[in-house]
């Protein structure tokens, strides 16, 4: 629905109608931000140049260690141990560094599904005659967090071979100027151009 509001408002900027309200008032253009990750998913016409004027963000060394110092806030840990986190994983994005802390609180869930045990949640987590659940804030340390980041370029790396194997396998990236591994010469009907 957003992208349709703002399609409107590009295409007829002076005169914008909310619905159920049809006004002939002219209004004045005002510039519109809007910020995001990926806008290759929005519709092409409204990013189109000329239509959106678009600024990228890449964020230098500092700028990494600042956000992650505040991502890492509460945490107790340091700047030069942010330092070494953020120049360890020096081509992951801001939120890459968001996920490694998230990583390190779902372990503590883990361990308290592993403790009550799946078939008690809802007697523990519902009307609970243990009172409400707490959780103590988890112990995070460069160690740790270094390990997570491990695993998560670990797992992008399989996800980009799985997308890889399965390009493969639906024939986008097969040989042939089709897309597909049947020969040319074959698919022609001319099987004495295969030798």
């Amino acid at each position: 629905m957003e992208e349709r509001t703002l399609m409107n408002i590009a295409d007829n900027p002076t005169n914008v109608q909310l619905p159920g309200v049809y006004k002939n008032e002219t209004i004045p253009r005002v510039p519109i931000i809007c910020t995001g990750n990926d806008f290759s998913t929005l519709y092409a016409p409204l990013i189109r140049d000329g239509r959106m004027e678009k600024y990228y963000w890449n964020p230098t060394r500092e700028d990494r260690i600042g956000v992650c110092m505040g991502i890492f806030q509460e945490d107790q840990i340091s700047r030069a141990e942010v330092e070494r986190l953020v120049d360890a994983f020096p081509g992951q994005s801001i939120d890459f560094f968001g996920a490694l802390r998230a990583r390190v609180y779902d372990d503590k869930v883990r361990q308290f599904v592993a403790e009550v045990g799946f078939e008690n949640m809802g007697k523990r987590l519902v009307n609970s005659r243990d009172g409400k659940l707490t959780f103590e804030r988890p112990q995070m340390s460069l160690e740790v967090l270094m390990k997570y980041g491990q695993l998560l370029t670990d797992e992008q790396e399989n996800v980009k071979r799985v997308q890889l194997a399965d390009a493969y396998m639906s024939g986008a990236e097969l040989a042939g100027s089709s897309g597909s591994s049947m020969p040319e010469a074959y698919k022609s009907g001319n099987p004495g151009l295969m030798r």
